[in-house]
């Protein structure tokens, strides 16, 4: 009967080696690494600092091709220009709005990277506004 012990009380007896315990806690210590980097989201700083890059490039890009609308929405020939601009081919459309100079924001030499091709796409959704008609009452 002196081997019919209960499970809390193998428990309580039990001691570990010292082997049993640093591998214990080299298991734990690799489970912790591989559970952060796969589900926890963590990164190195290589890794955070191209994050921060690309999400800095892609702000860029949008307020470039918001200011890009804006200009070619206000421009005083905006319906013609819009009427060319679709009537161009799709791979010929960055180009056209680079060259038209409306992707440029004063001073900066050249024009942001993938602003063009933001500006295209949501020209391409744009309507213009309506001319408001001046003199009139209601």
């Amino acid at each position: 009967m002196a081997y019919n012990r209960g499970l809390m009380r193998r428990w309580g007896d039990y001691r570990a080696s010292k082997t049993v315990l640093f591998w214990s806690c080299t298991a734990c210590v690799v489970g912790t690494l591989v559970l952060g980097f796969t589900w926890g989201g963590w990164v190195t700083g290589t890794t955070a600092g191209t994050m921060a890059s690309t999400a800095a490039a892609g702000a860029r890009a949008e307020v470039a091709a918001t200011i890009c609308v804006n200009r070619f929405v206000s421009a005083p020939d905006a319906a013609t220009a819009l009427a060319s601009f679709k009537d161009t081919d799709s791979w010929k459309r960055d180009d056209f709005i680079t060259n038209g100079g409306w992707v440029t924001i004063a001073g900066i030499e050249k024009p942001v990277e993938g602003a063009a091709e933001l500006c295209a796409q949501r020209l391409l959704e744009a309507k213009l506004p309506s001319a408001k008609v001046i003199g009139t009452s209601g």
